[in-house]
């Protein structure tokens, strides 16, 4: 390789590096949703173990699934569970959107397809409010 290809791939590299670039990068809607999609599947992650809780005392009897569902009352678990079904359909939507790019090669399309995704997310958060009530 010569020194001039070598020295225009440092810097390249440098500038692909460069705090300005990755603010820049940080700023696309691609990487938003690349965050909430990850964040999302780790709220599900944390979310698993608790809901095979839930089933495990319903092998307990009715009572002790009665006790636990009484929990569920609290406002708060109402306020984690609207964030809990949005979260899910936010990485589902996100993930459909992920296959699009993959499966289909809408890579140039797929960053009118997010503002749609958190569109459909927050609505099916809305509808599970307006129906748990």
């Amino acid at each position: 390789m010569s020194e001039a290809s070598t020295a225009g791939l440092v810097r390249a590299s440098r500038r692909a590096l460069s705090p300005l670039a990755m603010t820049r990068a940080h700023r696309r809607r691609g990487f938003l949703a690349a965050l909430l999609h990850r964040l999302s599947g780790v709220g599900l992650a944390i979310f698993l173990p608790l809901h095979f809780l839930a089933l495990a005392t319903s092998l307990k009897g009715a009572d002790a699934l009665e006790s636990f569902l009484a929990l569920t009352r609290n406002p708060i678990i109402k306020t984690a569970e609207w964030g809990l079904v949005t979260a899910l359909a936010l990485h589902l939507a996100l993930g459909l959107r992920l296959l699009a790019i993959e499966l289909l090669g809408w890579r140039e399309r797929s960053a009118a397809i997010i503002p749609a995704a958190f569109a459909a997310a927050i609505a099916i958060g809305l509808l599970f409010v307006l129906n748990a009530g």
